[in-house]
């Protein structure tokens, strides 16, 4: 595997921008003076909730199947996900014309496996844990040739996340935070080198479920922790984080909190209702860091990437019980 910390910097991620520029949104960002008031600092939020496909996962998959050399790519590329990479990595083939294998859990949310079959792949269903994750895919790598498009242990995909950082450090100047979630990483590791590569003082603080915290842990041991998942309703952080972002993570992160179900839940619908604006569990999981006073924001302009808004809208949250 290439050693991905060290093969990705600023001009990469410029160079995946302008691949995938004529395929995606360049997002907007978004305030909020009562947000703001709440949490005594200047929130901007890039809100990728509006991102093709519903989500970030739109610039990574697109980059890394774009960069295919033709041969390779008419075998056809394979992943599996959630939900969110999966739908991403589709439409990329679709957009090239080639065949794409997405393996999902059981239990993905059907709005996600609805946005995945919209774009024609083929979906292999398995276990919802990560051994049987990529034991299907591997099966179906076998069977089809496809190449495999990691959601996160993809220099490419790296990248093509590192441009929603790289956009929001362009488009709001003098940043003293920006905040994401981490789940395998690959949108943290792209965030971080993407922005203190522009901006050196910024701090880079990412946010994980409690329940899913294995980047937590690693980061305080400073070393790789593979933890078993309890459950949490953010479903798009279930992952641990890869071996290769974590050295990214290492270098150039400044902290990782965690935050509770009920947090992540609250903050969803507090920014449903504040914002007006849709977005997943899983986006929402930064600002319950706030909500939890989690971080000091005092004066500070922070920027905060909301990673998606695909909701199965007939399994809306707001009665959800951590005991379930």
């Amino acid at each position: 595997m290439v050693d991905v910390s060290t093969s990705i910097d600023l001009s990469g991620i410029r160079a995946a921008h302008s691949r995938i520029r004529p395929y995606i949104h360049r997002t907007p960002v978004l305030t909020s003076a009562r947000l703001n008031e709440a949490s005594g600092g200047s929130l901007f939020f890039k809100c990728e909730n509006f991102q093709k496909i519903g989500a970030f996962k739109a610039r990574g998959a697109t980059n890394a199947v774009l960069v295919l050399d033709d041969a390779t790519a008419q075998r056809g590329v394979a992943t599996h996900s959630s939900g969110n990479h999966g739908a991403a990595v589709a439409r990329a083939a679709k957009l090239r014309g080639i065949p794409a294998h997405i393996v999902m859990p059981s239990n993905s949310a059907k709005v996600k496996v609805r946005s995945v079959e919209s774009y024609g792949a083929d979906i292999a269903f398995c276990e919802p844990t990560e051994q049987a994750r990529e034991d299907k895919c591997a099966e179906v790598i076998k069977k089809t040739g496809a190449t495999l498009i990691h959601s996160f242990e993809n220099e490419h995909v790296i990248a093509g996340q590192g441009t929603a950082a790289m956009e929001l450090v362009e488009d709001i100047p003098h940043l003293d935070v920006i905040m994401c979630p981490v789940g395998g990483g690959g949108l943290l590791s792209g965030t971080a080198i993407a922005a203190k590569s522009m901006r050196r003082s910024i701090k880079v603080i990412a946010v994980e479920p409690a329940n899913a915290d294995d980047a937590a842990e690693s980061f305080r041991a400073g070393r790789r922790i593979v933890t078993e998942k309890k459950f949490t309703i953010a479903d798009g952080l279930r992952t641990n984080i890869g071996e290769p972002n974590f050295a990214i993570v290492q270098r150039f992160v400044d902290d990782i909190v965690t935050v509770s179900e009920e947090a992540i839940v609250a903050s969803m619908r507090t920014i449903w209702e504040t914002m007006k604006i849709v977005i997943e569990p899983s986006a929402a999981v930064p600002y319950a860091a706030i909500i939890e006073k989690k971080v000091a924001l005092d004066g500070k302009r922070v920027g905060i990437i909301l990673t998606g808004g695909n909701v199965d809208l007939d399994a809306l949250p707001w009665s959800y019980s951590p005991d379930r």
